[in-house]
């Protein structure tokens, strides 16, 4: 490698460090705030919430590495412009190419490794994240007593608190309805109460003083106990406040926590039973145009799978000769029955093929976006000499217009290819199709020293339009 290319390539590291982790740095503050509201007020703990923005780094660092990208190639070549390196280098023999190909090399070399990273990292990331989430919000809050109020947050309890000592943290005028017990009901009324979680958040121990007890047995009615007490512990099972951790093995995998050769398994299945679906319905289809035209093969199953009518009234019509009415019946129960085969399955190809354009989107997704490193290099590099400025709020400005643009590509493209109306392949490649193709336009600009847009040939375009205008004007007068 150059002197030249190695200076270049020095040129772009800081800027797409910095780039990629501002980028990150947005998206980590849209998440907080999206599910901050879901996290205050569990009492987790920091290695929790810590494993949770671990987890979604990743897709963070997905997007944040194309964009990066285009932001480090646009202030290299912008600064490189403004201080006129470009001319000093184009003058001793180098061309566009020539300059570019340290960065088309090292945009190859990160695409490999985004794709790598996107098919064996960022599956398995958003799997665990996705149960870390789930995990988080079957944990309920902290245990709370509402003054005047039941609080039946324990499963079998409910508890009142007629006042509440905020000074001592105790609960007065306490009364609790126990219904763990089938046969035995028991009310416990105390003056003051205390309530306490075990050290590992299994259990509520509740401390009572100065009360009673009431146990009145549901099957025998006269069997009723009073019990009075100093003081009372009662235990509680602490279900759903202490957060705990879900076997792996108990959740399904989706399609953007699948690698490719798992989606592709998924999409080769649904694309053989679609294929098992139309053939069904090519071969009902024969035999019901054979049987229109009077040939009966009774070696054939599929012809006693209409159900005509199987009752005891169909088979005393069978018994002696068919009216008019009767034979038209039988030909709408025929005809409906088709109708209804026709729907099922044409319903089970229409779901396979939704099925397998679902997952299609997702593996041509991984390929795309870490292509998306190379065609932001064909974008940033010319469009960086043209602006000649390196500084970060230009880089900044017109990297946001691109990400929007991609972004908008993708998105429609997911929802037309869900939809059946575009294959899966082509909306998602025409993202980077398009800008690939404006990158292509940018260099050939830039080679021979062109701008971005002719003004001059655009004047002379709305020069022309104006004299055309003013010519039909004066016709018009004429002519009145």
């Amino acid at each position: 490698m150059s002197h030249i290319s190695r200076y270049i390539l020095r040129a772009h590291i800081g800027p797409f460090f910095f780039g990629a982790l501002t980028v990150m740095f947005v998206f980590l503050l849209q998440f907080l705030i999206n599910f901050l509201p879901q996290l205050v007020g569990k009492g987790l703990g920091a290695w929790i919430i810590t494993q949770l923005i671990a987890l979604n780094l990743a897709w963070m660092v997905t997007l944040a590495v194309p964009m990066g990208v285009l932001v480090a190639s646009l202030m290299a070549f912008g600064n490189l412009g403004s201080t006129n390196e470009i001319t000093i280098i184009r003058s001793g023999g180098g061309s566009l190419l020539v300059m570019m190909r340290p960065m088309l090399i090292a945009g190859i070399l990160l695409s490999l490794w985004l794709y790598w990273f996107n098919d064996v990292v960022l599956p398995d990331a958003n799997y665990r994240a996705q149960m870390l989430m789930v995990d988080i919000q079957r944990k309920k809050p902290t245990f709370v007593v509402d003054k005047g109020q039941f609080s039946t947050q324990i499963d079998g309890y409910s508890i009142l608190s007629r006042n509440i000592d905020t000074a001592q943290g105790c609960m007065l005028g306490v009364t609790i309805y126990d219904n763990t017990s089938v046969d035995m009901m028991n009310v416990v009324s105390a003056d003051t109460g205390r309530i306490n979680f075990s050290t590992d958040y299994s259990k509520i121990v509740l401390m009572l003083t100065n009360g009673e007890i009431h146990q009145m047995n549901q099957q025998n009615m006269g069997d009723y106990r009073r019990i009075k007490f100093e003081q009372h512990r009662i235990i509680m099972d602490a279900n759903g406040f202490a957060f705990s951790r879900t076997d792996e093995r108990f959740y399904s995998r989706g399609d953007r926590t699948m690698r490719i050769a798992d989606m592709r398994q998924i999409v080769s299945e649904s694309e053989k039973n679609m294929a098992l679906s139309e053939q069904n319905v090519i071969k009902m289809m024969t035999i019901q145009t054979k049987y229109l035209h009077g040939i009966h093969d009774s070696t054939q199953p599929e012809l006693r799978a209409i159900p005509i009518a199987q009752d005891s009234a169909a088979q005393a019509l069978a018994a002696k000769p068919l009216t008019r009415k009767d034979a038209a019946w039988r030909v709408e129960s025929r005809v409906a029955g088709i109708f209804s085969s026709l729907d099922n399955d044409m319903f089970q190809i229409r779901d396979r093929q939704m099925t397998a354009n679902k997952y299609l989107v997702e593996i041509h997704k991984k390929y795309v976006i870490p292509a998306a490193c190379l065609i932001f290099v064909l974008i940033g590099c010319p469009l960086g000499i043209m602006t000649r400025r390196g500084n970060f709020g230009i880089s900044g400005a017109i990297t946001l217009v691109f990400y929007v643009v991609y972004w908008i590509f993708l998105m429609t493209g997911e929802r037309l290819a869900d939809r059946g109306m575009m294959p899966p392949w082509l909306s998602m490649w025409l993202a980077d199709i398009v800008l690939g193709a404006f990158g292509l336009f940018l260099m050939w600009r830039v080679s021979r020293d062109l701008p971005l847009l002719d003004t001059t040939r655009l004047y002379k375009w709305y020069a022309a339009i104006v004299r055309l205008l003013r010519l039909k004007r004066l016709r018009n007068q004429d002519s009145l």
